[in-house]
């Protein structure tokens, strides 16, 4: 008798978890599908070419984002082509060379502080140091080396954790075989961490789209085209930052929207991408 009312008790519990599961479930589902498509519905018909192709013009109060997009891929570019080399060289010494635990997890612990710190922080220290101790002014070359520190606790945890899920074994046996620890690194450890380092990547990505309150106070909200080499030496707004001042200073309600669907809009590239090239190196490793 006691045997069954336990087990009515137990069922009870399985079922109760699973509708709190399945619940929590349905409202994250809904929520994002409600933001997408609240985004998507007031956004989308508001984009044009006319808005895509050209810059403003106060004379003819004409709108366009062609600036603000071009800044967007100029600091994407730029944050990731110096951030990525040090997050993940940082991650594969710790992992592979460093012999002090201590100090390995010192540094770790630091990665995490940095990790949690508030972004208008980093703009305010990025501001004093890069735009005016190191005579930087404001650019986009200040603001994408502000986004390289953000951004490299997150490039570093995620490759650490990734060249730990690599089997001891395929060192010991490239070892056994008389390949050198770089070799060792760069032959076995890395191809087989790709994902991890993808993922870094992915997550640096989009905070750099994301961004807005660091940038403000080192990038600027220029709205000039310019080229890859003289657009990171001037200031100039990104797609976030734009949307701040269209929604915040000037009222574009419209525009704003456009600029939210369109961030999706890449978001959602870059996932995709990112996907099809994790599908690429894992045949090619696999091979």
């Amino acid at each position: 008798m006691l045997n069954n009312k336990l087990s009515g008790e137990r069922k009870a519990y399985i079922l109760l978890m699973k509708a709190l599961m399945l619940f929590s479930v349905a409202v994250t589902a809904a929520l994002v599908l409600f933001l997408f498509g609240y985004v998507l519905i007031r956004g989308l018909p508001n984009i044009s070419w006319e808005l895509l192709s050209t810059k403003p013009s106060y004379l003819t109060e004409r709108i366009g984002i062609l600036p603000d997009i071009l800044n967007t891929l100029y600091l994407l570019l730029a944050t990731l082509a110096v951030g990525l080399p040090l997050g993940v060289g940082a991650a594969v010494y710790l992992t592979e060379y460093a012999g002090n635990r201590r100090l390995v997890s010192l540094i770790e612990y630091a990665a995490e502080t940095l990790s949690g710190i508030p972004s208008i922080i980093y703009g305010l220290v990025g501001m004093l140091f890069f735009c005016q101790f190191l005579r930087m002014k404001t650019s986009l070359l200040a603001g994408a080396l502000t986004l390289v520190i953000m951004n490299l606790p997150t490039i570093m945890r995620t490759t650490q954790e990734s060249l730990k899920t690599v089997p001891q074994s395929y060192r010991e046996g490239a070892f056994g075989l008389g390949a050198g620890k770089w070799r060792v690194v760069r032959t076995v450890v890395l191809p087989n961490c790709l994902d991890g380092i993808i993922t870094g990547c992915i997550l640096a990505a989009g905070r750099v789209l994301g961004e807005s309150a660091a940038l403000l106070y080192t990038a600027g909200f220029a709205h000039a085209v310019h080229g890859l080499k003289e657009g990171l030496l001037s200031p100039g707004a990104s797609l976030t930052v734009a949307l701040y001042v269209y929604a915040k200073e000037q009222g574009e309600f419209a525009v704003a929207f456009a600029i939210a669907a369109i961030l999706m809009l890449l978001t959602l590239l870059i996932n995709l991408l990112a996907a099809l090239v994790q599908k690429g190196c894992k045949r090619r490793t696999s091979q």
